[in-house]
């Protein structure tokens, strides 16, 4: 384990934050509390740094740590004097590997992954005349065309409709998008099948790593996967480009991740919160409330209803 070093904490320091009481993607009562964000880099998490923290500004309830490996919890505990820590989520941070070439990660992966996304593929191909219609983009005159057809299909998404995650829709996001273009710090992707746009991924670059930042998928063509199709493309370009050494899937779960990544951490998203009266009673109410969504879903798992739930708790 490595000594405490510094690790940037979000620049606009102390903001409103909320913390939310939800159950899959449905959000049903949500507490304001003003932290400071201090997000651990993959880099910052693969080497195991523990992050250092700025000092907090009189209005300030605590800190939002992520991506912080399990490790570190208890040095970063011990670190942080008498405030109220809370485990908001477990997961493992997923990244690939981009100095393998290809072929080598194609290979990599279990027969059955391989196979089925070889059929996805097809199927995609198929409804779409025979050949898959995936377009690249990275330049910053080529940004505008892909903005406009990945909001399309973001607003159709339930990462827009019931997270707020879906493709950003305002002037900052667009500068921002257009400035790294320019400098080509950008790589984004869409997915048309018979002519309509079904799917983008949008990623940002950092020194040497891809950062899976936005993706989605419209609805209406969910029985042809047609995200992982995307992402298979998305991969292949990357390995040929070679400019790259990682790929980070960033915080939180999910089956393409495992499937796709070459490595993970264990990682935890981490409140810190000052001991208050008021604090005290919201993580004890948010610690008991996710007990109960947990056995809930126990529950529902057991009768064989996930998936029934899933698309419930989507809409």
């Amino acid at each position: 384990m490595n000594a405490m070093s510094e690790v940037r904490a979000d620049p606009s320091r102390a903001r409103k934050t909320q913390l939310k009481f939800e159950i899959g993607a449905r959000t049903l009562i949500t507490v304001d509390r003003t932290l400071v964000r201090v997000p651990l880099s993959l880099a910052d998490a693969r080497t195991a740094r523990l992050p250092a923290l700025p000092p907090l500004d009189r209005e300030a309830h605590g800190y939002a740590v992520t991506s912080l490996p399990e490790g570190l919890v208890g040095p970063l505990l011990k670190a942080s004097g008498d405030m109220l820590p809370f485990v908001r989520q477990r997961y493992t941070r997923y990244y690939l590997d981009l100095t393998l070439s290809f072929e080598r990660w194609f290979a990599s992966l279990s027969s059955n992954t391989r196979q089925s996304l070889r059929r996805k593929a097809k199927k995609v191909a198929t409804a779409s005349g025979g050949e898959l219609d995936i377009r690249a983009f990275s330049g910053p005159s080529e940004m505008e065309a892909f903005y406009d057809a990945a909001r399309c299909i973001s607003l159709r998404t339930y990462q827009e409709r019931l997270l707020g995650s879906g493709l950003p829709d305002n002037p900052d996001f667009v500068r921002s998008m257009h400035a790294s273009a320019a400098v080509g710090r950008v790589r984004a992707w869409l997915l048309y099948i018979a002519g309509e746009p079904a799917a983008y991924l949008y990623c940002p670059i950092v020194g040497d790593t891809v950062i899976y930042a936005y993706v989605g998928h419209d609805p209406a063509f969910n029985e042809l996967s047609p995200g992982a199709v995307l992402q298979l493309q998305a991969v292949h370009d990357l390995f040929d480009e070679g400019a790259f050494a990682t790929f980070d899937f960033t915080e939180g779960e999910g089956q393409h991740k495992r499937q796709f990544a070459t490595g993970g951490i264990s990682c935890v998203d981490l409140l810190l919160l000052r001991p208050s009266f008021a604090n005290r009673m919201t993580m004890t109410a948010l610690a008991g409330f996710d007990r109960s969504v947990a056995a809930a879903k126990r529950l529902v798992q057991a009768a064989g209803l996930g998936n029934l739930a899933k698309r419930v708790r989507r809409g």
